[in-house]
């Protein structure tokens, strides 16, 4: 098939390199988000996507917004008989999902209907999933509603981060939409509706929601810092500046500490929380680079009793 493939972050690249390099395809054009700004000085940076298909030679459309005449006249030009999909990040109209013959297939990196929405990993992460994946399926005027070709499943390992896990989904699933394309090309595949059953949402994580709860469980605190790494970012406050919490791992054995409290040994920083202590392994202060919490604890001279979050 003639494809256009729409993507813009980093974890797009391995599902468009699947794509250029299957014999059965061809990757016309790439569709990106606009240049946006990057960087200490703020100079406009073009996408990972971008880039990786100006190497390859192929066309680049970066389009304000998909609905633009401009964009859908040259998309018409093309005349691709799919467009595959991995992070776009813009809601695509009916205009444009009726351009192509065979639709727009969006990779989507949760097991649908779970976790529908802009930040899946992250979710699953957090809300303490064991097992996760990616799903292929047909895009709808809904919110990830539309039926699915395939799926694959991933285990959300006790260390991950969305990082981690999110890596290997991109990997995972760029072989998964390959063999999606390949199907929908000879015939032998079908999307099938999703049940109705299991649908949760996942926005997109805020700053806000990456705040360390100290009165939770240990569990939540370990799965918010994990979810949230390394974006947005799980933070507190000390001393009030905020303080990037980058891993914390749980202490099952010790739970003498009230819920942000403070106790800092030569090479140990614990933290009270709603149960047990966690540990905090790195930090990075407002300002600085990530560091090794005991580092930080001896530069800041922590006192005995002083809380987080204040």
């Amino acid at each position: 098939m003639k494809l256009v493939f729409a993507g813009t972050p980093e974890v797009a690249v391995p599902a468009l390199d699947a794509l250029i390099a299957s014999d059965r395809h061809e990757v016309a054009a790439v569709v990106t988000r606009p240049d946006a700004p990057a960087g200490r000085g703020r100079r406009l940076v073009a996408s990972p996507v971008a880039e990786r298909a100006e190497e390859a030679g192929i066309e680049v459309l970066k389009p304000a917004r998909p609905r633009d005449e401009d964009f859908l006249a040259r998309l018409r030009e093309i005349g691709p008989d799919c467009c595959p999909v991995v992070a776009y990040g813009a809601l695509l109209p009916r205009t444009t999902l009726d351009v192509p013959a065979r639709g727009w297939v969006n990779l989507h990196f949760s097991l649908l209907p779970a976790w529908r929405g802009a930040a899946p990993v992250q979710h699953a992460i957090t809300a303490g999933d064991e097992v996760t994946g990616a799903s292929t399926f047909l895009i709808e005027e809904g919110l990830d509603s539309g039926p699915v070709y395939g799926v694959l499943t991933e285990e959300v390992r006790p260390t991950d981060t969305s990082g981690d896990l999110l890596t290997r989904l991109a990997f995972a699933g760029a072989g998964l939409l390959v063999a999606t394309m390949d199907g929908i090309e000879d015939g032998t595949l079908h999307a099938v509706p999703q049940p109705a059953e299991g649908v949760t949402l996942a926005p997109k994580i805020t700053v806000e929601d990456a705040q360390v709860q100290w009165s939770a469980p240990a569990l939540r605190v370990d799965r918010v810092v994990r979810g949230c790494t390394p974006a947005p970012g799980a933070w507190t406050l000390f001393r009030g500046e905020r303080l990037k919490v980058i891993q914390a791992v749980p202490v099952l054995d010790r739970a003498d500490l009230a819920p942000a409290e403070l106790s800092a040994a030569k090479n140990n920083v614990y933290v009270g929380t709603g149960s047990h202590a966690v540990e905090l392994l790195w930090v990075q202060p407002q300002g600085k680079k990530p560091m090794r919490a005991a580092d930080w604890a001896r530069g800041v001279r922590i006192v005995h009793g002083e809380l987080m979050g204040i």
